[in-house]
């Protein structure tokens, strides 16, 4: 047996010892991209094998908390893609605003800063009032982020020059109060959004929405489970609903590449067909 396949059998044997344990299913993450973040928190534990990490969660619940951070992708930053928002702003919003309340869900959401760009162009264009942003994640601790509003103020010129390449109307800064190191935004912007633990791989759907945005999740899932979170936003969205994915991730060759047709050429915006 070479050590490329005794390295598969032992991450195996972790994922399903947690899943089994604790409930957290890993088992159809992308294997490389899992491997890779298995390791990194090995050589950081100053572990040297993975049933030594195995162990170490098993038997110390604390580091299941620092695994699931270390596989969870929490990447993410305002107007992140600029275009797409411009593009959302352009094609999307005047389809919602024949919507008389609006229900958006930000799958995967992370820290939550694609959660308060979406609140900000939502207010920018009068439907703010009349939506239900829901944000949810697996990951405990970067919810409490999330939740928080507050980011490193290093950030804002990034930032704001996202925010004016996605169309934004107004001055960024206008969103946030600077405090030391951090920008601290307002709480307007957090009235109509709902922040909760949601985990694509084993939970369901809990509501009906007309927006569903998950951007940058699904490559680090398998086949397996890429088919099964697209059935569960599929049967999430209202009829004629829109789903966003992030630039590297698509519909083709899933079991619902048919039941959608993309609004824009170049952005990863669908609306279900029926």
């Amino acid at each position: 047996m070479n050590q490329e396949n005794l390295e598969d059998i032992e991450i195996e044997l972790l994922l399903e010892s947690i899943y089994r344990y604790y409930g957290f299913d890993f088992r159809n993450y992308a294997l490389a991209s899992l491997k890779r973040r298995i390791w990194n928190m090995i050589h950081g534990e100053g572990l040297t094998t993975i049933s030594g990490l195995q162990e170490k969660i098993l038997h110390e619940p604390q580091y299941l908390d620092k695994f699931v951070f270390k596989l969870s992708i929490n990447f993410t930053s305002m107007f992140r893609d600029p275009y797409f928002f411009l593009s959302f702003r352009n094609k999307v919003v005047p389809i919602l605003k024949t919507y008389p309340f609006i229900r958006i869900w930000h799958a995967g959401c992370s820290s939550g800063e694609e959660v308060y760009s979406m609140a900000i162009l939502l207010m920018e264009e009068g439907l703010y009032h009349r939506s239900r942003l829901y944000a949810t994640d697996m990951n405990e601790l970067v919810l409490k982020k999330a939740k928080s509003g507050i980011f490193p103020l290093e950030f804002m010129k990034d930032y704001t020059h996202n925010y004016i390449q996605s169309g934004g109307k107004t001055s960024f800064s206008e969103y946030y109060t600077a405090g030391y190191d951090s920008a601290i935004f307002s709480q307007e912007l957090q009235t109509n959004i709902v922040f909760s633990m949601h985990n694509l791989a084993t939970d369901g759907s809990f509501n009906e929405f007309h927006v569903i945005l998950c951007r940058n999740v699904l490559i680090y899932f398998n086949k397996q489970l890429q088919n099964r979170v697209h059935r569960l936003f599929y049967e999430s969205l209202v009829r004629f609903g829109i789903l966003a994915l992030g630039k590297q991730e698509t519909i083709k060759f899933t079991d619902y590449e048919n039941e959608y047709e993309q609004i824009e050429i170049g952005q990863k915006i669908y609306r279900r067909l029926a």
